[in-house]
């Protein structure tokens, strides 16, 4: 009988809201007149399925954002079960006025729902008695509540065992060694306090703005989906939703420091007498806080390549067409760094230059992984080289690379093991008869001593003079004619 009851409660309420729509899924808007300390609300409605995700309610100038609730209903008709769910944001008006509501659209179980704006007039405040206890559908009471006497919903506050923390995977390190920081929501096992995200987009953004060093080279980890996955901390287990990682590579000895931030949480409070039917939570809002961060930078120990050495773990990987060669024959060699470090920042090798090659400059190319909280990755330089001289040649004596191992805490240095040998005829004085034009005196056999008559010349620079002349008068002519009188 109660479920009969209830049923057809719900039939005429839901047939005079819902007779002019079709979809599953809509915006309803608040009433177009209210008094000053009354509440209006945007209410998202669900039929026939679970309310799973929805976007942000907009911010409406002349309007404060209180808060959201949520209601649920199930109606049985004829056999037919239907259910309906609706996600309600209340506003409270800021002044006496027009309030202008624009259009908006919000995505609503990956669906995009649109709904044109109103003009809602916000008038004089209004008594208690004159209010009507049925304004709204999707008003904070329950009408099935007040159907049984139960009354207006109580909701408590059920304390949360969560945290928002900025953890980073070192307390110290030299300048250009690497640490990973992770901004990460941790929820207690134990937790009874719904909570869910909102607005995240938005949020971050303006979290990073504050959490950014300046005084470091970023490597984002770009997460994009946000999962919990288990962990535990002395002994306690949680749930980590990493919101943000990076590595982050010192630039300088300046401390690197991160600032606490904020991030604003839903949080539900709960029906103290929870019931099968109506609403079971009101939504709430509350921030959480990291602790701020510091992180000591140690300068490179003294050596005089210290101010261009990378700093990290890195292996040589060599590569070479031939080790056999004829001077005059050009062969492609490729120097590849590879390890975990700031690949970015790998400068090629300085090659000493003499008589016995030519070096072209290289073609350079990098690959850059970010995986589990590490960087890594290759940085290739592809040369061409020419011997000139025939000989035996140890490439390590031309390609040298140093770095500063964090792990030892000491400089080492990859070193080609190639050893080339060259057949053939010296190409050295050849380039140099190419590009030597000789003595003075030499050049004397090859210059024309055919005499030329100077006249030959002048009669050309009169001519040029004499008609320069002709062309100035005949100019000064035109202007003179064309001055008015």
């Amino acid at each position: 009988m109660r479920i009969l009851l209830r049923s057809v409660f719900l039939l005429v309420f839901s047939s005079s809201v819902f007779a002019a729509f079709g979809q599953q899924i809509q915006i309803q808007l608040g009433p177009d007149e209210i008094g000053e300390n009354q509440a209006w609300t945007i209410a998202v409605i669900v039929q026939n399925d679970q309310l799973r995700s929805y976007g942000p309610f907009p911010d409406i100038e002349g309007f404060r954002k209180r808060g959201t609730s949520t209601q649920s209903q199930t109606s049985i008709i004829n056999g037919q079960m239907s259910s309906q769910q609706s996600i309600i944001m209340t506003y409270v008006p800021t002044k006496q006025g027009t309030i202008m509501i624009p259009p908006f659209s919000m995505k609503v179980n990956d669906q995009n729902v649109s709904t044109p704006g109103k003009k809602v007039k916000v008038g004089a405040p209004v008594s208690a008695q004159a209010q009507d206890p049925f304004r709204s559908l999707f008003d904070s009471r329950d009408p099935f509540n007040d159907l049984y006497g139960r009354g207006e919903p109580e909701f408590i506050d059920v304390k949360e065992d969560a945290l928002l923390t900025l953890t980073t995977s070192k307390d110290e390190v030299y300048v250009g060694e690497g640490f990973t920081a992770t901004l990460s929501f941790l929820v207690a096992d134990n937790n009874r306090a719904p909570m869910q995200f909102h607005d995240l987009g938005r949020q971050l953004s303006d979290i990073l703005k504050k959490l950014k060093p300046t005084n470091c080279w970023e490597e984002n980890f770009n997460i994009e989906n946000i999962e919990g996955e288990p962990i535990s901390i002395n002994g306690k287990g949680y749930t980590q939703y990493k919101i943000y990682q990076a590595a982050y590579y010192p630039l300088n000895t300046q401390p690197v420091t991160f600032p606490s931030v904020g991030l604003e949480m839903i949080k539900f409070k709960v029906a103290k007498n929870p019931s099968f039917f109506g609403q079971n939570r009101q939504e709430d809002f509350k921030t959480f806080y990291s602790k701020p961060k510091s992180i000591k930078v140690l300068e490179l120990p003294a050596h005089p390549l210290q101010a261009s050495a990378s700093v990290g773990n890195y292996q040589l990987d060599e590569k070479i067409a031939t080790d056999n060669l004829k001077t005059g024959q050009s062969v492609g060699y490729e120097f590849n760094v590879f390890g975990e470090g700031n690949i970015s920042s790998i400068g090629k090798p300085l090659i000493p230059r003499d008589n016995n090659f030519d070096f072209y400059e290289p073609n350079v190319q990098q690959n850059i992984q970010r995986d589990n909280g590490r960087v890594s990755g290759t940085k290739s330089f592809r040369y061409f080289l020419v011997p000139k001289e025939p000989g035996d040649y140890d490439l390590g004596k031309y390609f040298q690379w140093v770095f500063f191992n964090p792990g030892t805490k000491k400089y080492d240095t990859l070193k080609s093991k190639i050893v080339l040998h060259v057949e053939g005829e010296s190409h050295q004085n050849r380039a140099i008869q190419s590009s030597d034009l000789g003595s003075f005196y030499d050049r004397l056999e090859l210059t024309d001593n055919h005499l030329e008559s100077a006249s030959h010349n002048s009669l050309v620079k009169s001519g040029l003079n004499v008609f320069i002349l002709v062309m100035l008068s005949f100019s000064a002519y035109l202007v003179f004619r064309k001055r008015p009188a």
